[in-house]
């Protein structure tokens, strides 16, 4: 069981996440709604994974990432995003993401990322 922090500005994003997590076992330990909160719970709580959101106010994902990484670049984090963001997805993979999920996505899809991160 991983301890997971949802970050995404989307309330119904983050609902559908929570659920699909904790179906698969594992526990959802803080949400943040925007990059700068995220960098903030990711000191604050310490979670094994992050999910994050790609496009949101204030901070987005990827510049969250860059500095969840600079704060501990051990840090596991798996990005999502919407369908159509390629060139978004391969410039979090660089600044270290482990692995990314697209909108909508399945449970399955999840566990397999999930799955993927927690083995490394």
């Amino acid at each position: 069981m991983a301890k997971i922090l949802i970050v995404d500005d989307s309330r119904t994003s983050r609902r559908m996440l929570r659920e699909m997590l904790q179906g698969l076992g594992h526990e959802v330990i803080g949400e943040a709604t925007n990059g700068q909160e995220a960098v903030v719970c990711f000191k604050d709580y310490q979670p094994d994974i992050v999910t994050l959101d790609i496009t949101m106010p204030i901070l987005d994902g990827i510049d969250a990432l860059k500095q969840i990484i600079a704060i501990d670049p051990s840090a596991k984090v798996i990005m999502v995003t919407a369908a159509g963001q390629k060139s978004k997805i391969l410039e979090a993979i660089k600044a270290g993401a482990s692995d990314y999920v697209v909108k909508p996505m399945t449970k399955e899809q999840l566990a397999l990322a999930l799955e993927g991160v927690l083995k490394n």
